[in-house]
């Protein structure tokens, strides 16, 4: 009996001895992993919660390189419907609704419709950059928007002081000292304060945001002077605006990163829509309106252009233009051929000829409007 209990007790021994020696080599193979790999879960340099940070960042990646946005129908029509209607329509709206409804030292109809613009836009920009099927840098399109918002809402103080200034007789072809309704301020130091506006709306506003439309109530307000001119036989003077350049420098930017995200790997995905091939009219239409009036050629052929040059860089990769991004594209094609067209037709006139003598010559639609349409009636 104390032979048969040594005999076990040396074969427990043993069999322990070699399951502690494996344990052993398993524990030793773990830290020498942790070593190598001191972040993973539940190694030394392990954080809280990094594993589900990783498996999460893993996960995200996946989908942006195998997820594709489908067409954002309802942004893209809002976006087009509010650029026609709160952009476009603004200043139809202050020839529209007569001016006892809005008293000069009340806002405008105009001023409103401003308004508007300037909260819906951005929040349409916000939900297009959120719905990218890439990440894109948040940072960067944060201050784009702010500076967005901010030179907006400069713009729209100036532009509405502009307006009311306008009907009192202020004159935009003239700098503001040689205005004759300005020069005659007591104390001069009045002047100082009405160059400081126009600083903010025509230099700094118009270099965050920028904005056409002021020609249209700078006509109402001369109405009188072009319907003589026309009596009389003579053709309409073309009145000029505040300013031919108006950079759109932060809107541009947001929609050339919104557009670097809409790539695919699968070119079956590379197609639109047909409700994306009838919202292309429409959004190029507006485009032209945007370029031509706002005078930002320069800014739209550069972004055309870097979008080109994008596409072609990602062909490359085989990478291919979802339904967003060729919505996008083919709306600035669009624009493009417009653009070129509308320079076309108006290439000999002499009249907008010499309002635009430099060497990019783009006609704004209502310079052309006061010298051969309005003139007429």
């Amino acid at each position: 009996m104390f032979a048969f209990a040594a005999f076990g007790q040396r074969n427990l021994f043993a069999v322990t001895g070699s399951g502690a020696k494996g344990l052993a080599g398993r524990l030793a193979m773990e830290a020498a992993a942790r070593r190598r790999h001191p972040g993973a879960a539940g190694g030394p340099g392990a954080q809280p919660g990094a594993s589900f940070l990783q498996a999460r960042h893993s996960s995200v990646k996946a989908d942006e390189a195998a997820g594709t946005a489908p067409f954002h129908l309802d942004l893209w029509f809002y976006f087009t419907l509010q650029n026609w209607v709160l952009d476009f329509g603004r200043p139809i709206a202050m020839l529209v609704f007569p001016l006892e409804w809005f008293p000069l030292n009340k806002p405008s109809v105009g001023d409103y419709f401003h308004m508007a613009y300037n909260i819906i836009t951005p929040f349409l920009l916000l939900q297009l950059i959120e719905r990218c099927p890439r990440t894109l840098p948040r940072s960067l399109i944060y201050v784009s928007i702010i500076t967005f918002i901010m030179g907006a809402s400069i713009h729209l103080v100036g532009d509405s002081v502009n307006h009311r200034l306008i009907f009192s007789g202020y004159q935009n072809h003239l700098s503001v000292r040689e205005n004759p309704i300005i020069k005659n301020l007591k104390p001069e130091t009045l002047i100082d304060s009405f160059e400081l506006l126009y600083y903010y709306d025509e230099y700094l506003g118009h270099s965050m945001w920028g904005r056409c439309g002021s020609r249209l109530a700078a006509f109402r307000a001369h109405r009188p002077a072009v319907s003589v001119a026309a009596t009389r036989g003579q053709r309409a003077p073309v009145l000029p605006g505040p300013r031919l350049q108006r950079w759109y420098i932060p809107f541009f930017l947001i929609l050339f990163m919104y557009f670097s995200g809409c790539f695919t790997p699968t070119k079956a995905e590379s197609s639109m829509p047909g409700a994306a091939l009838l919202l292309v009219v429409p959004s190029g239409l507006y485009y032209w309106y945007l370029v031509t009036e706002g005078q930002i050629f320069i800014l739209f052929i550069f972004t055309s252009f870097a979008m080109l040059a994008l596409v072609l860089h990602q062909k490359r990769k085989r990478l291919f233009l979802d339904s967003n991004g060729l919505f996008l594209f083919y709306s600035f094609a669009l624009t493009l051929l417009l653009v070129a067209l509308w320079v076309a037709w108006l290439w000999n006139d002499p009249v907008l000829r010499k309002k635009y003598p430099g060497v990019i010559y783009v006609p704004e639609p209502w310079a052309f409007y006061t010298l051969h349409v309005s003139s007429q009636h």
